[in-house]
């Protein structure tokens, strides 16, 4: 269990990130065009998973036009933003922002890819979203980088998840 905070005051998650060197856990996931994404969709690329509570709050929105600006430069890297949003309200803000460099993919259905890599928000009010975290995986799968931001209110750091790559 992690704890982190949000505004200031203690909250947990149901755990800890992935190590560093392990295998990702395979999820299933749904697209802003509602298809079904795993993670072998992304076989043979480097992937960042910026995930988040919600992009309907502005630091989740950031984090998103972020990575968005960075997608484009990335070589064999796909930017997957990860939240618990309805694929419609994903998509929404993306046709709203012009972002078009980046992958949304929801958690809606069943919560499970918040539970498989332990970053579910166990109490507090933002219980059963996601945490804001960063994980970036290497072409096979395997966990090279993660970060659990300490306050769910502050942005990622952008600049060590890409160096990880």
């Amino acid at each position: 269990m992690a704890t982190i905070t949000l505004k200031g005051n203690e909250i947990q998650t149901v755990g800890s990130l992935p190590k560093i060197g392990s295998k990702a856990s395979d999820f299933n996931l749904v697209g802003t065009d509602l298809s079904r994404k795993t993670l072998a969709d992304y076989s043979g690329k480097k992937i960042i998973l910026n995930i988040f509570p919600s992009v309907d709050t502005g630091t989740c929105a950031a984090s998103v036009r972020n990575f968005n600006k960075q997608a484009s430069q990335l070589e064999n890297t796909k930017v997957l933003c990860i939240s618990r949003d309805l694929p419609f309200a994903q998509g929404r803000f993306c046709g709203a922002e012009g972002i078009e460099n980046v992958e949304m993919l929801s958690d809606y259905a069943t919560g499970d890819f918040g539970k498989n890599y332990e970053l579910t928000i166990a109490n507090g009010p933002l219980a059963q979203l996601h945490s804001r975290c960063i994980i970036v995986l290497d072409e096979t799968g395997k966990v090279i980088y993660t970060e659990q931001v300490p306050e769910i209110v502050d942005e990622p750091n952008y600049e060590q998840a890409l160096k990880a790559l």
